[in-house]
């Protein structure tokens, strides 16, 4: 039996909720004893969709601003990581469905060649970047 591959769009898991952990040890940037945000896909998308066009913004400090949001000391970086190239996908996935540029998340204005989500997107940074150019931001 076969299961078939979830969309983008399917990963995406509106009913996913957020969630305050404190952590019991370090974890990459994190101290123990912090409370670390889990977001979620959605909160991610929400966060890229308000990136003003012309500007751009990273990974870095979309962690911050989240967590502040969420009253927490940091947000988790492998599933703030994770819920970016959802969205990235998502939006990639409509675009290629015959969505506009202006129709879809602008996660361009978050990913560049030099972050760490970019050499994993299944579309590579070809279209991204031209993106970028359009927008005035760099490569």
């Amino acid at each position: 039996m076969t299961t078939k591959k979830k969309s983008w769009k399917e990963k995406m898991n509106p009913k996913a909720q957020w969630q305050l952990e404190k952590t019991t040890k370090k974890f990459a940037d994190i101290p123990e004893g912090a409370t670390m945000l889990i977001a979620t896909p959605t909160i991610v998308e929400d966060y890229v969709k308000n990136i003003p066009e012309g500007s751009s913004s990273n990974i870095q400090q979309m962690r911050k601003d989240l967590a502040a949001t969420y009253h927490a000391d940091f947000a988790c970086p492998v599933t703030s990581g994770i819920f970016l190239r959802i969205v990235a996908e998502k939006a990639y996935e409509e675009y290629i469905e015959g969505k506009s540029p202006e129709e879809i998340v602008p996660f361009w204005r978050i990913i560049d060649k030099k972050s760490p989500t970019a050499k994993k997107l299944t579309f590579g940074m070809e279209w991204v970047s031209a993106q970028r150019k359009s927008e005035g931001l760099p490569e």
